[in-house]
């Protein structure tokens, strides 16, 4: 039985369900970078599943619904950080991480959808900004360690340089169009790096 107030998709049950949620996680995931957000129906993503509609419909409600239990799970599931011993290499893990992500065929057109989506959208757009809190604080403790170990100074925001890792990444891939590869990506950990440790995501008294 789900609990009062538990929004459709967020319960997490064990046995037939979970393989039920799983199946039709993977269809929606694929639907989503097939044909995009306005793309989806809840009735094609219950046949790609191989499950009834009905069982689509009074879980998840919406299409909105459905994509924000995806972003839930896939947040769940995503690497955890990797720990190299320097903000160099742990912000170079990250940004590959993400590069791997975005150049894959399928998981990178499903952001491009899903972005686009939570443009105008304002439960998918609430999914989406969940996500990435969940990555950004389980890769901010890498840039804490680094204030403990003097590699940058007192009051750095470990939040915004995380963020500043990703960002050229994901502008590559929603704007400009360039190739995501290895080669930028540790670019984009190479520049976070040296302006955290210019002091440049420092938090100062106003």
């Amino acid at each position: 039985m789900e609990s009062e107030g538990v929004e459709p998709g967020t319960v997490r049950p064990g046995g037939r369900t979970a393989r039920v949620r799983a199946a039709v996680l993977q269809a929606a995931g694929d639907a989503l970078a097939e044909q995009g957000f306005a793309g989806l129906d809840l009735a094609d993503i219950a046949r790609r599943a191989g499950v009834g509609k009905t069982t689509v419909y009074r879980r998840w409600g919406t299409v909105a619904g459905l994509v924000a239990d995806l972003l839930r799970d896939m947040a769940e599931h995503s690497q955890p950080r990797t720990e190299t011993g320097s903000l160099l290499g742990d912000l170079r893990a990250n940004a590959r991480l993400v590069q791997r992500t975005l150049a894959d065929p399928r998981q990178g057109a499903l952001f491009k959808a899903v972005i686009a989506a939570a443009t105008s959208e304002a439960k998918t757009g609430e999914a989406l900004r969940r996500f990435y809190r969940i990555r950004v604080a389980e890769w901010a403790p890498c840039v804490q360690q680094a204030v403990e170990r003097g590699e940058v100074p007192e009051g750095t925001d470990a939040h915004e340089v995380i963020r500043a890792v990703s960002a050229p990444l994901y502008y590559r891939l929603l704007v400009s169009g360039g190739h995501i590869d290895e080669a930028v990506a540790d670019r984009a950990a190479e520049a976070a790096a040296a302006a955290a440790r210019a002091g440049a995501y420092a938090v100062r008294p106003r």
